[in-house]
């Protein structure tokens, strides 16, 4: 039988070619898709997560652990697309209008995705009308917004307002995060939450779903 434990240790030591053998050969031996996903995968970044926000991992650790994520991910997502299997939750994640800043929003969007979201990258220098679009598109359930630099945070502020203004506002819970913010800020803006680091976010979004459920 498959030894989902050692799919999630490996995940943990960033050891992608091999975490990506693990499940195929899991998937081979007949265990269902979800499972190795919420037993093995969701399991081992939840690891990944704490260990993150004790400082016993670092963004390289993160980064590996999150590739490794990625590339079981590559072999399940079909899979769990034909059994119909519903995400936690749909998340439309971009950098805010003027900042080009990724690798914070970049580590988020994995974490997420390895807590079983399904995250849609909207990319950097994100306009308030493209948040709108991809609300508007996507129907998600959150919209993460990061910014890096003071000079863009503002960009949230006006973000939200085109949220509201385009009457899809009520239909999603907003998160926000990055290097300037603060939980203040946040409150001040308008937003959902707000989340310190990567790991955080992640828990976050869980908790603002299950409050929207």
């Amino acid at each position: 039988m498959a030894d989902l434990a050692k799919i999630s240790q490996n995940l943990i030591d960033g050891k992608a070619p091999v975490v990506k053998q693990l499940v195929t050969d899991a998937i081979a031996e007949g265990v269902p898709a979800q499972t190795i996903l919420n037993d093995a995968l969701i399991v081992g970044m939840n690891e990944v997560g704490r260990r993150f926000k004790a400082n016993e991992f670092y963004v390289p650790e993160v980064l590996l652990a999150a590739r490794a994520m990625h590339a079981a991910m590559s072999v399940l997502k079909p899979l769990l697309a034909e059994s119909k299997v519903e995400p936690r939750g749909v998340v439309v994640i971009g950098t805010v209008k003027g900042d080009l800043h990724d690798i914070g929003k970049n580590l988020v969007a994995m974490m997420l995705e390895g807590s079983g979201f399904q995250v849609i990258d909207a990319g950097v220098d994100v306009a308030p009308e493209k948040f709108v679009a991809a609300v508007k598109e996507h129907k998600p359930h959150i919209v993460a917004m990061s910014a890096l630099l003071t000079t863009t945070m503002t960009n949230m502020k006006t973000t939200i307002a085109a949220l509201d203004e385009a009457g899809v506002r009520k239909n999603v819970k907003v998160m926000v995060g990055g290097a300037p913010l603060t939980q203040r800020y946040a409150d001040e803006i308008g937003a959902d939450g707000y989340a310190p680091d990567a790991a955080s976010a992640a828990e976050l979004a869980t908790m603002l779903v299950k409050k929207a459920a």
